[in-house]
């Protein structure tokens, strides 16, 4: 599924970008791409898709919401880095916070205590995303953001759909018993989540701060937890406000954070 939604999304968006721009990219900007894809797509994306089938969702989103600090501490150990400054380290703390609250006692079964590969896949899974992400803004400019982001999904999307079938996942599978709700849900993973957002992602890395561009890591389960009230009926509580609350700080403070350059 997360090899099909990335794969199927970068070929559509190539196939419309090389017709209208004509130029097809060469072997080194493939390559380039491709390492970033990969990393990004695969090497996170597609273990944590892995890792959440043994790992409960709130265990899932504590650790990969941390994983702004895997960012800062690649920033400040890269040759030429920068190391953060107090007020950026405290808006991470914050963050992490923030997630910690939204969270909550409940979201996790009682006594339940995931494998110990499944947690270090998590891990893995947030470096390899910025080390992806810093990859591709270190082979900015080959070619345009759109085509770049094309080719990640296409290198990232085929890979994780190669090992998935490798690892015979597609096994028992059969397109009529697949749902129209898991159609539709798919489609939109398609469509929004990787048509319109992970270029989107690609062009702030271009344009922001890896710290600035890190805030989508916290953003993201808020968002959740309003679509699941909006749309779901899952109730909102104080508990969930104050953790909102933290977490739009957390992100003022790391916008306002500045970093200092190291030698």
């Amino acid at each position: 599924m997360a090899g099909a939604r990335y794969g199927l999304a970068g070929i559509i968006l190539f196939v419309i970008l090389i017709r209208k721009e004509g130029a097809l990219p060469g072997l080194k900007q493939w390559k380039n791409q491709g390492i970033a894809g990969i990393l990004m797509l695969f090497g996170s994306n597609g273990l944590v898709s892995w890792a959440e089938l043994h790992t409960p969702s709130g265990i899932t989103a504590l650790v990969l919401g941390a994983s702004p600090v895997s960012m800062i501490l690649i920033e400040w150990i890269r040759p030429k880095g920068s190391r953060p400054t107090l007020v950026l380290a405290s808006g991470v703390a914050l963050g992490v916070l923030g997630i910690a609250l939204m969270l909550g006692p409940n979201s996790i079964p009682e006594g339940y205590r995931p494998p110990f590969w499944s947690i270090f896949a998590l891990f893995v899974s947030s470096i390899n995303w910025w080390a992806g992400s810093y990859y591709s803004r270190h082979v900015q400019g080959e070619v345009s953001v759109l085509l770049a982001s094309a080719m990640q999904m296409i290198c990232g999307g085929l890979c994780t759909l190669l090992i998935g079938l490798v690892l015979r996942e597609g096994r028992g599978f059969g397109i009529s018993s697949v749902s129209s709700q898991s159609w539709i849900a798919f489609a939109a993973l398609v469509t929004v989540g990787s048509l319109i957002a992970f270029p989107v992602y690609i062009w702030l890395l271009a344009n922001s701060t890896p710290s600035k561009v890190s805030t989508f890591a916290y953003v993201n389960p808020v968002v959740a937890v309003l679509l699941g009230w909006a749309f779901l009926g899952e109730p909102l509580n104080m508990r969930i406000g104050l953790a909102t609350f933290v977490i739009i700080a957390a992100v003022a403070t790391i916008t306002v954070g500045r970093t200092h350059r190291t030698n």
